[in-house]
């Protein structure tokens, strides 16, 4: 049986599109894996990458992703709306199918011993690869984003899983792990004020004794002229969409702002989406059918979960399974 895996890496550049091509060029056409999309966006600087298949055969292709991305983005001169710390900020591994923890763990490991090997970039483990407690959640590997992580470096506690406590001068770090799959989901505001969107983000959040499983922030996306409230859903399972939808929509109007849209950076589990639409059926007093087709679960989230640009490209099984 095949083993597949889901790879999201992240790269610092969102604006310059002739780069943003030769920096994906490595992952195109590739044997054992498709690169599903690649999404940029320019307030936020920044390129989420998605490919899926067989672990072993990304690899190389990644390695020579890396290579792009250090030729051609500079740190010292990169800046956008999300928290980065390395021209290549994120490499997470997702099992799939016929895929264990433990095996992505491994992957992971490979990976990073020969970036850090070929390039001189200090790694991280992060997630369920990670190798102290301290280093589970990527937003506390992050603090201090690039500018600050020379001298993060200096403490024995940052001391890389791969490579020297030197941080690399135009490429900063890099964090590599496994996890299971998360939303990244974002709620768009009809605002211009970035303090509402930083009041919403902290009602839902963890850390601000919101939702389990939530990281959220503000951001202003200057292209669209309003703010949104940007999040990564840990565990869809246990906070499913609808919830974090719907308290936005509710606490927003404190503030006499309303909900506009909402979206799905990179791919999503076929069940995160049908498990909200539950909820809004049976809100609705409607009996949801057991198994919705691709075409009927977009023309669905789109109507209750006011989804923009998500189409059948953004579910994960429509891209190994034949049908559903």
């Amino acid at each position: 049986m095949k083993k597949i895996v889901q790879c999201v890496p992240n790269f610092s550049e969102g604006i310059r599109k002739n780069i943003i091509e030769k920096i994906v060029e490595p992952l195109k056409n590739k044997e054992g894996f498709k690169l599903v999309s690649y999404e940029s966006d320019q307030d936020y600087n920044r390129t989420v990458v998605t490919i899926i298949g067989d672990p072993e055969s990304m690899i190389l292709p990644l390695v020579n992703f890396f290579e792009q991305a250090l030729i051609h983005i500079d740190m010292n001169h990169q800046k956008g709306q999300h928290p980065r710390m390395g021209a290549v900020d994120v490499v997470p591994f997702i099992p799939i199918e016929n895929m264990t923890k433990e095996e992505c763990i491994e992957i992971a490991k490979k990976l990073s011993a020969q970036i850090s090997k070929k390039f001189s970039i200090p790694i991280f483990l992060y997630a369920q690869a990670a190798t102290q407690k301290n280093r589970v959640l990527l937003p506390s590997i992050r603090k201090g984003e690039f500018e600050g992580m020379e001298e993060k470096l200096k403490n024995e506690i940052w001391k890389p899983d791969f490579g020297t406590s030197n941080i690399h001068k135009t490429f900063g770090v890099t964090a590599v792990g496994v996890r299971d799959p998360l939303i990244a989901y974002n709620i768009d505001l009809d605002t211009d004020d970035i303090e509402v969107a930083k009041k919403l983000a902290k009602t839902i959040r963890k850390s601000s004794g919101g939702f389990q499983y939530v990281q959220a922030g503000p951001a202003y996306l200057k292209d669209r002229g309003h703010v949104q409230v940007t999040m990564n859903i840990l565990d869809y399972k246990k906070n499913p969409i609808y919830r974090i939808y719907e308290t936005i929509k509710m606490e927003s109007l404190r503030y006499d702002v309303k909900v506009t849209s909402s979206e799905i950076v990179g791919l999503c589990p076929y069940n995160a989406i049908y498990s909200s639409l539950k909820y809004y059926f049976s809100s609705n007093f409607l009996n949801i059918p057991k198994n919705l087709s691709f075409n009927d679960i977009i023309e669905q989230a789109k109507k209750y979960l006011n989804l923009r640009d998500f189409e059948k490209n953004k579910i994960i099984e429509y891209h190994f399974k034949e049908k559903l």
